[in-house]
């Protein structure tokens, strides 16, 4: 449970009452770890209790039916996947490949010096701000911005004295709250744009034609704002002041830099320049490829830029303060980092083999169409609707992770139904973004929250998923407020969405 030791408000600590009810209970759980395997055992039983239930996609006429595990084929793919299922969980290489050049940093003293750096420079009051910001904003680098922000933010706030996993909980709701915000064109953006247009035009192709990837750029650089304030005010009106007082065992050090240290820092400085200024001729030379920036091969290799970005400093500070001194010291601060991240490994093999089993059974699917028939058979129109559509959208969330595999699904069958009562196809996707954001933070099946819950458990070894999810919750209603304030106020005078993008058909 979280220490409470600021003097709050009664409505404020009724509210942490409940949040720790929150916490107590999904603390119940088992282990991340074992947890996985018991939803990965439970989706084999589901497999066999729903075979051959089936859905009918309205656009394609594909028929999707419930596989069961429980067959001949089944048990055969069980047993044959399983290697793969683990190499392929998505985060994982990810992981691995940036913490390797983050870990350096850290092992070298990089980190730490450039904090204490930060500490003495940068305005505390701002900070939080800085790091919800950053998250929303590394939505540009796809799902970069999971991996380095939550323990960097962590380790921001423990050099300031304050509670590592509210820095954590920040960035975290920077990054996947705010996935539907940003001031610049990302990959979401066109894959988004496709699927809507493809969409649309079973009701009007003239119309599909002019759907382009900015349809909802005035609304999410608005939204930039809104977020980072919003997770600004949760983080240290509500978050920081339930978790109290940090009384882990990381220390914080924030004492005044040395002249090694300095001049270690100044060396990294350059490398990384350097670095930085030898990945943007790249960026827009040999791996600029020949369709849009965001699709180059350079964003297709986001990973191992910031591995490089990382690794570089990393590795000409730790020279500059004789932590390497040869190559056996190297391999040595690379085998810790690794070494650190056993337990996440551990947990890899079993969120793998859940996420895989979900897929290949299509429960998933099935539900989500289901759902999305539900909703077209209710006959909902107007405010009625929207708020429906967001409702089913944040609930689906839970069952399915990827942004763009859930609007395969229900773009095809909102976007006509909207269509028909008035409202435009980029409307339609910007109501979607919303509902498909606010629960990123609190759903277990998002692919990155087992990594999210690794970095926390090096704070708070016993942290289990009712910890984080309680710290979340604050985060994904206040994001949802906020958003319904600002679609209310855009929806209200009609304020187009995007460029050419406007809120009626």
């Amino acid at each position: 449970m979280a220490q409470h030791t600021e003097k709050v408000s009664k409505p404020r600590r009724l509210l942490f009452r409940a949040l720790d009810g929150i916490e107590w209970l999904g603390n119940k759980l088992p282990s991340p770890l074992l947890l996985f395997a018991c939803l990965a055992f439970i989706i084999i039983i589901l497999s066999g209790i729903f075979s051959g239930v089936s859905v009918t996609n309205p656009t394609t006429d594909e028929v999707v039916e419930v596989k069961n595990l429980f067959s001949k084929s089944g048990l055969e793919y069980i047993f044959t996947s399983a290697v793969d299922n683990f190499i392929g969980f998505a985060p994982l290489g990810a992981v691995l490949v940036t913490m390797l050049g983050i870990g350096l940093a850290e092992q070298t003293g990089l980190i730490n010096a450039s904090l204490k750096s930060i500490v003495f420079s940068f305005p505390n009051r701002l900070l939080t701000a800085a790091l919800v910001f950053a998250g929303v904003m590394s939505s540009v680098a796809v799902n970069a911005g999971y991996v380095v922000l939550p323990p960097l933010g962590a380790v921001l706030f423990l050099g300031l004295g304050r509670h590592p996993l509210a820095g954590l909980a920040a960035a975290f709701a920077g990054v996947s709250g705010g996935f539907g915000a940003n001031l610049a064109l990302t990959s979401t953006d066109a894959i988004l744009q496709e699927l809507t247009a493809e969409a649309a035009r079973t009701i009007d192709a003239g119309y599909a034609d002019t759907i382009t990837v900015t349809m909802n750029y005035f609304f999410a650089a608005a939204s930039v704002l809104l977020i980072t304030f919003i997770g600004t005010w949760v983080t240290e009106k509500i978050v920081e002041p339930r978790l109290g007082k940090y009384e882990g065992e990381e220390e914080g050090d924030i004492e005044e830099l040395t002249s090694q240290e300095k001049k270690g820092m100044r060396l990294a400085g350059i490398g990384f320049l350097l670095t930085f200024a030898l990945m943007a001729y790249l960026s827009f030379g040999p791996l600029r490829g020949d369709g849009a920036y965001i699709e180059s091969p350079f964003f297709n290799a986001l990973v191992f830029v910031i591995f490089i970005l990382f690794l570089v400093p990393g590795l000409i500070y730790g020279i500059a303060v004789n932590e390497i001194n040869n190559d056996k010291d190297l391999t040595r601060l690379l085998g810790k980092t690794m070494a650190a991240m056993g337990g996440y490994i551990a947990l890899a093999f079993t969120a793998g083999q859940f996420i895989a089993y979900f897929g290949e059974t299509n429960l998933g699917t099935v539900i989500a169409f289901r759902g999305a028939d539900f909703l077209n058979s209710t006959g909902f129109d107007g405010i009625s609707l929207i708020l429906t559509f967001l409702g089913l959208t944040m609930l689906i969330n839970f069952f399915i992770g990827s942004s763009s595999a859930k609007w395969t699904i229900l773009a095809p069958v909102f976007v006509p139904i909207m269509m028909n009562l008035g409202y435009s196809p980029e409307y339609t996707t910007l109501l979607y973004r919303i509902g498909d954001s606010v629960t990123n933070m609190i759903t277990p099946l998002l692919l990155y929250f087992p990594v999210v819950i690794a970095f926390a458990q090096r704070y708070n070894k016993n942290l289990g998923i009712g910890t984080l999810i309680a710290m979340m919750i604050p985060y994904a209603a206040a994001f949802l407020v906020g958003w319904l304030i600002l679609l209310s106020i855009w929806t209200l005078f009609g304020i187009p969405v995007g460029p050419g993008a406007p809120i009626t058909y």
